[in-house]
């Protein structure tokens, strides 16, 4: 397993909300729940090739902004039609006010 790496503040995230960041030339969706949880993927929806931080969170769920598929944010699995190819999942923490994750390489 990788180390945990820094990728943003806590802060930067509104609760509901998404926010992609480039590690190690990753293209990663960083997400925030309304509890407060932190969970990440990757950013780029295996169906349309959409950035899924452009797309709408609801509880547990990233919708795609092109066709509106859906994916479970804390495993990565489809949930919803045209999507069903799931997207990686990344070990996600919140420690000292910022957002950690282990990406491999």
């Amino acid at each position: 397993m990788s180390d945990w790496i820094d990728v943003a503040a806590e802060d930067d995230i509104f609760e509901g909300a998404a926010i992609g960041v480039d590690i190690k030339g990753h293209d990663i969706a960083v997400y925030k729940t309304e509890a407060g949880e932190v969970f990440a993927t990757d950013n780029i929806c295996t169906h349309g090739h959409a950035r899924l931080c452009d797309g709408f969170l609801e509880g547990h769920e990233i919708e795609c902004p092109f066709h509106q598929g859906r994916f479970d944010i804390r495993t990565g699995a489809p949930t919803l039609e045209p999507c069903v190819d799931a997207v990686r999942s990344y070990p996600a923490k919140c420690e000292g006010g910022r957002i950690w994750l282990q990406v491999q390489a």
